[in-house]
């Protein structure tokens, strides 16, 4: 891969160089994986710290309160990164995750470590989009396949670490060991980009859309409770769906009557009108619906179903995330060698995962073994590693410069969502499957089994939608496009 072309970015400076870049890249390296192992390490730990703090009542809400927070935050870090500049926004969020970290270790019972995990969420919802945007402001988008794909196979690969991570730490020193341990490794990750990254004051003054941040915040977060909680903490029909539904419906209408009638909103209705985004937006949550809400159920199915072991089942999923890491790892250098066309690989990849997921709910209906399912879970993975990285570089090469931030930490978001959404539908689906009857191998085996169907569906009718993405070529510089 040739030497970046030094560039510089909103309110960053200019020009950063290749030795910058490398840093800068190592900083936000740093900040994806914490992400990634703070939204899995808590579960091999959570019976320790039930054990110690009490609360059992509310212990879901341990790993909610992080998703809810960084999921509904990350739109606010793109738009504002577009107006203040990414390093701002970048102190803000390693600072207040680390904040969080450290109150986390030290919470003396369980109201206060929920607490204490939400703030760790607000400041790691700006680590994915932000890491991004960054990359999308320095790299040139012809260049930019390989870092995208580094950061996605870095997010998996902690993402599997995170439950080893979290045991080990939580059985040599304590449960608080996997809060504080943020707090080193993040202090570098600071360190590093302060010293790398350059800033320049704003070219011009702005005005901050409090009004319009305070109803998308809200919105998103009256829906996130919904879905997060529905079905589960909460009956579908009971009143606390009831009334937040209608609060986010209201909100939601709030948000869109403002963004219409303010010079800066912090949700421009341009970005809507740009056929790239919509379309990768829809992709991306319709893939995530499908993906998360049927991955979820791996460990269920080989212990349930197959009868493997609690630390075997973790094992067996680790094929899905040797594809992600290896294709993602490997898109780059695809994309060098279609000359910056970006949809032939997309287009592939989520025909293999849709190929994937048609395979493993087969194989579960008809009582296959792992010989069919370990290597249909790594092409799945392979497949997904292929749409997500040039999905990001699509929209960035699609947007001008103002809108970069703001689209780029949109796309994050709807992922996010579309992950949400398919976890609690599937865990609808299999409550429902399972209503009334008896818990045996061939009841988890047909529910888990419809499951993967309606994933397959899912995932499908997203490599139908990405039939309509444009291709635009790519630019040459950032500067490109303003």
């Amino acid at each position: 891969m040739s030497t970046p072309t030094p560039t510089s970015i909103p309110g960053a400076g200019a020009p950063a160089t290749a030795r910058e870049i490398r840093a800068i890249y190592m900083g936000l390296v740093i900040m994806i994986g914490l992400a990634a192992l703070d939204q899995s390490i808590v579960a091999t730990a959570l019976p320790r710290i039930v054990s110690d703090l009490g609360g059992m009542a509310h212990l879901s809400w341990v790993v909610t309160a992080y998703v809810l927070a960084s999921t509904a935050t990350m739109p606010l870090y793109g738009k504002l990164s577009d107006q203040y500049g990414r390093k701002p926004l970048l102190y803000a969020a390693i600072v207040i995750f680390l904040t969080g970290s450290a109150l986390c270790g030290l919470a003396q019972n369980m109201v206060e470590l929920i607490v204490f995990r939400a703030i760790q969420g607000l400041g790691a919802g700006g680590f994915l989009p932000l890491a991004q945007i960054v990359i999308g402001d320095l790299i040139p988008p012809a260049e930019r396949g390989k870092r995208q794909g580094s950061i996605a196979a870095v997010y998996a690969a902690t993402s599997v670490l995170g439950p080893v991570l979290g045991g080990l730490l939580t059985d040599w020193l304590s449960w608080h060991w996997i809060f504080y341990v943020n707090v080193p490794v993040g202090a570098a990750a600071l360190y590093v980009i302060s010293k790398s990254m350059h800033h320049n004051s704003p070219h011009r003054e702005h005005k901050i859309d409090y009004l319009g941040s305070v109803l998308m915040t809200a919105a998103v977060t009256a829906a996130l409770l919904v879905l997060a909680l529905g079905g589960t903490e909460w009956p579908w029909d009971g009143s606390e769906v009831k009334y937040l539904s209608a609060l986010a419906a209201v909100l939601t209408a709030a948000l869109l009557w403002h963004v219409r009638r303010v010079p800066e909103p912090v949700l421009p209705p341009d970005l809507f009108q740009n056929r790239v985004f919509n379309v990768a937006s829809v992709v991306l949550a319709l893939t995530f619906v499908g993906m998360m809400g049927s991955s979820v159920f791996f460990p269920l199915l080989f212990q349930m179903v197959m009868g493997a072991s609690p630390a075997n089942s973790g094992l067996l999923t680790v094929p899905m995330m040797v594809g992600l890491v290896i294709s993602s790892s490997l898109n780059g250098r695809v994309l060098a060698r279609s000359g910056g066309r970006y949809k032939p690989a997309q287009l592939l990849g989520l025909s293999l995962a849709t190929a994937s997921f048609g395979v493993l709910a087969w194989g579960i209906a008809g009582s296959a073994g792992y010989l069919v399912m370990e290597p249909a879970m790594f092409v799945l993975g392979a497949g997904l590693g292929l749409v997500m990285p040039n999905m990001t570089m699509a929209v960035q090469n699609a947007l001008p410069a103002s809108r970069r931030g703001v689209g780029t930490a949109m796309l994050a978001f709807f992922r996010s969502l579309g992950g949400l959404v398919g976890v609690t539908g599937s865990g609808a689906i299999l409550a429902h499957q399972l209503h009334g009857q008896a818990a045996t191998a061939q009841v988890y085996r047909h529910a888990i089994g419809n499951i993967f169907g309606a994933g397959t569906l899912l995932v499908g009718l997203g490599l139908l939608v990405l039939l309509l993405l444009p291709e635009l070529p790519m630019a040459l510089h950032p500067a490109a496009r303003k």
